[in-house]
């Protein structure tokens, strides 16, 4: 059953690839004319395929806290990394334009023209002049009113509950744009894809979108343990969001 799911789902993104190189171009001739004007519909598009990719190929998900995210602003987004499912799951989530921090490798990849259409941009994690340069783009997608999403750990955690460090220069694109903070909790996604690999288990998953943590009038000492608050914060919901998975 699981072949059959991923087939489809493999089958799904070709599909939604080859009907977005044409909706690029008119896209592209639209904003020619009119920059801006597609941006909600490229980000919508782009949710779409999350949705249908999540939908043949993930896990069950308990969504709680969308509810807090503001939508009246740009935020940043600030998730634990464990599953390539990690960006499906919240990118189908998040209603509004909404850009990735993603590692370089995933450029040149067939995904990288939708990507590169709403907003996200690619982390190079050996090279720190590239990397600057990519945290500097993301505060000013920002400023100019895309929400961004950052995994900062900078790569997937191997082990299920196990979160590595937190980058600290991925929070200088919220204090430097001086939005909100959202840290973004997710349980289980190993057990979807990467603890079984190369099958697919329809597995229950928790996701969490906790209190926004205000930004504009932190000083410095606030912007420094940022990172070890938000990660503090995102581990103490991990263990307890785990025990609705047990019960499952």
């Amino acid at each position: 059953m699981w072949v059959i799911r991923a087939l489809l789902a493999l089958l799904f993104a070709a599909l939604v690839i080859l009907i977005d190189l044409p909706l690029h171009l008119i896209t592209w001739l639209i904003e020619k004319a009119s920059p801006g004007s597609c941006t909600n519909f490229r980000h919508a598009y782009a949710r779409f395929a999350m949705k249908g990719i999540w939908f043949l190929a993930g896990g069950k998900a308990t969504v709680i806290g969308l509810e807090r995210v503001p939508t009246d602003k740009p935020v940043l987004f600030v998730g634990n990394h464990r599953s390539i499912f990690d960006i499906i799951l919240a990118g189908s989530l998040i209603t509004y334009p909404c850009g990735f921090v993603a590692k370089k490798e995933l450029q040149g990849s067939p995904i990288t023209l939708i990507m590169e259409e709403i907003h996200c941009l690619f982390l190079d994690r050996e090279d720190p002049r590239q990397g600057l340069k990519t945290i500097l783009a993301a505060i000013e997608n920002v400023k100019s009113g895309i929400s961004m999403f950052i995994f900062p750990e900078g790569t997937r955690s191997k082990v299920e509950g196990e979160f590595l460090p937190f980058h600290a220069g991925s929070f200088k694109i919220a204090t430097k744009a001086k939005v909100p903070v959202v840290p973004v909790t997710l349980v289980g996604m190993g057990d979807i894809f990467e603890d079984h690999y190369p099958r697919l288990k329809r597995a229950p998953v928790v996701i969490e979108f906790g209190e926004p943590i205000e930004t504009a009038d932190m000083d410095r000492n606030a912007q420094k343990e940022l990172p070890d608050k938000v990660r503090d914060l995102m581990m103490e919901t991990y263990h307890r969001n785990s025990a609705l998975i047990a019960q499952e």
